[in-house]
């Protein structure tokens, strides 16, 4: 059976200008890998309400899981929530389950729970709040959509709490193989045993060390027996391969 798949929208304009580097993609995609959840797809998207809600509905529609990363702060531009929502026609307000958590957060605080605080806990109707350990303001899903902060410590902390609760499939094995041979001496031979093992993917990853030309082959499948086949077959094709 094949493994549910999944999408991830990085959400603002902070990462589309450079000024901010976004690692969430890195650490979501691997923990999927090992929950056995194929990361198909990742789309970046700006502060736009339009944007957002079509690229929500697109890769609800193509992928068994969203996630999204950004958006649901207390500034004005932070509008992931309310694209959310209307992306699946939903209606949105602030949800007391939501303020009571903000509200003791803050007063723990000794700091007032303002109106643009309060922004944070507007959550669409019909969805279930996704916990948040570092600074008390929830994510949410709303069907297969789950959506998170941007800030990474933050964002880490709502995939663990998700992850456990998703059902997921085989783990994927792989192995790295490097090869210290020109991509244009191997791809022949790359393309013919690829063709043999169909049910695994092979990846070439060029460098140049010291002047020698070289690449190093990833191969990566669900059977790891295939897998480690592969591998030496691929090493015994390239007699100089060091793995």
């Amino acid at each position: 059976m094949a493994n549910p798949t999944t999408a991830m929208l990085v959400i603002g304009d902070e990462i589309l200008s450079g000024r901010t580097r976004d690692a969430n993609m890195h650490y979501l995609a691997g923990e999927l890998t090992e929950a056995g959840i194929d990361l198909k797809e990742v789309r970046v998207v700006s502060d736009d309400h339009d944007a957002i809600v079509a690229a929500t509905r697109a890769l609800s529609e193509a992928y068994t899981y969203v996630f999204t990363s950004g958006g649901i702060g207390p500034t004005h531009d932070d509008i992931t929530a309310d694209c959310i929502a209307a992306a699946f026609g939903a209606h949105i307000d602030v949800r007391d389950d939501a303020r009571a958590l903000l509200q003791a957060h803050y007063d723990r605080q000794g700091m007032e729970l303002n109106e643009a605080r309060l922004r944070m806990a507007r959550i669409p109707d019909g969805a279930s709040l996704i916990d948040n350990p570092v600074s008390t303001a929830p994510g949410f899903q709303l069907r297969n959509v789950f959506v998170m902060a941007g800030v990474p410590s933050v964002f880490q902390t709502m995939v663990a709490s998700v992850l456990p609760t998703l059902k997921g499939g085989a783990p994927l094995i792989s192995t790295s193989t490097r090869v210290e041979r020109g991509e244009g001496d191997i791809a022949g031979p790359l393309a013919e045993l690829s063709e043999r093992f169909k049910d695994l993917s092979f990846g070439s990853y060029p460098y140049i060390k010291n002047g020698v030309f070289g690449a190093n082959i990833v191969i990566r499948g669900e059977d790891e027996a295939q897998v480690q086949t592969a591998t030496a077959e691929l090493t015994a094709l390239f007699q100089n391969a060091v793995k």
